[in-house]
């Protein structure tokens, strides 16, 4: 199966349609979300609309967060989730719609397990709220503790840094990845790999990021979207802090 695996929309409109349309110019039909639809951007319906049409979507802290009091954000986040529930509670277009809204994150799974592959936000530890990044490698009992609950191959998002985390803990960043197209091949050596962020990438490029899932090859995909557009709807918005807009202008 030919599976596209996206993460980390935050309410970005523009990202994501920029990444449906690269997904179905690469003849894909299958669509993963790996969580956070919404939080940071200023299209959350928009968004979730969207992401209800594809096969699967797991749980993410954002979406969580809108359903329940957020735990853990910083003041922004704080902010910019609070504005997202309030704008999926106004009664505006069609109430069923707005019904389903809510209906939809309320049923969204922790994580997903398919033949050893392994679907979550966070970890394979904590799936909706636990961070692994780059660095980590150097975290060996974290890491061993991480990889000791994966059967063989774990997909996740979260940190918003595209990569992957092999079992020898090395971590291969699309730098590392870019004299093989981006790609990575899976073996029987257990991997964790985050695909990216749609909304926010966080690794120093603004291009959208997602990855493709065929057979036992990995490839990472940059999408280049109206990074300004978005910004803009950020800035206008008093509600969102300008840093949002910023940073996905800066790709940090």
């Amino acid at each position: 199966m030919k599976r596209a695996l996206v993460s980390d929309i935050h309410s970005n409109l523009e990202a994501l349609e920029a990444v449906l349309a690269d997904i179905q110019q690469q003849g894909i039909t299958e669509i993963y979300c790996l969580g956070d639809i919404i939080g940071y951007g200023p299209n959350p319906r928009e968004c979730i609309d969207l992401v209800m049409k594809f096969n699967v979507c797991i749980l993410g802290n954002h979406d969580q967060g809108a359903m329940f009091d957020p735990e853990g954000f910083n003041a922004g986040a704080e902010r910019a989730i609070l504005w997202t529930r309030a704008q999926l509670e106004k009664p505006i277009g069609d109430p069923e719609q707005n019904a389903r809204r809510w209906d939809f994150l309320g049923e969204l799974p922790r994580n997903r397990r398919e033949n050893g592959f392994l679907f979550v936000h966070g970890s394979a530890r904590n799936p909706i709220n636990e961070y692994v990044f780059p660095e980590d490698i150097y975290n060996q009992r974290k890491m061993e503790k991480i990889f000791a609950l994966i059967e063989r191959h774990c997909f996740q998002g979260h940190t918003h840094v595209p990569g992957v985390f092999t079992h020898s803990l090395n971590f291969l960043s699309l730098e590392d990845l870019a004299p093989s197209n981006y790609s990575y091949r899976l073996t029987d050596d257990k991997t964790m790999t985050n695909v990216g962020s749609v909304g926010q990438p966080r690794d120093g490029d603004p291009r959208a990021c997602y990855a493709i899932l065929d057979g036992d090859t990995l490839t990472f995909r940059r999408v280049d979207y109206d990074v300004n557009k978005t910004a803009q709807k950020i800035y206008d918005n008093p509600d969102l802090d300008d840093f949002l807009g910023d940073r996905i202008k800066d790709g940090r």
